[in-house]
């Protein structure tokens, strides 16, 4: 079964990427990509809302005869990503909250 994934949980997916150093395209969506089921058209609208907003900065550097198009974080895509990172916190903690198994008896509750 697989889970629907949200423009903010792929925004802070692909902030984080970044955060650990610059990467080109095809690379930031092998790295997504091998976490998540999504497709690589999927990711270049992210990367242009992210650019547009501030949160990520573009450069282009020559290799074997052509440009790569580099993406990198800014310090306001890092404040982001640490807000991102709070909110996926207190989802993560409900959510497991919500399915744990009932100590007692074994079974899972999913409502009161």
């Amino acid at each position: 079964m697989a889970f629907a994934i949200g423009p903010q949980l792929l925004d802070g997916c692909v902030l984080a990427v970044l955060s650990r150093g610059d990467a080109y395209g095809y690379i930031l969506t092998q790295q997504v990509k091998a976490r998540l089921d999504i497709s690589e058209s999927t990711l270049y609208p992210v990367l242009r809302r992210l650019q547009r907003d501030g949160l990520l900065k573009v450069y282009d550097r020559p290799y074997q005869g052509r440009n790569r198009r580099y993406y990198a974080i800014t310090p306001v895509g890092r404040t982001q990503l640490e807000r991102r990172r709070e909110e996926w916190k207190r989802f993560r903690d409900g959510v497991e909250e919500l399915l744990k198994e009932d100590e007692q008896d074994g079974q899972t509750y999913l409502f009161g």
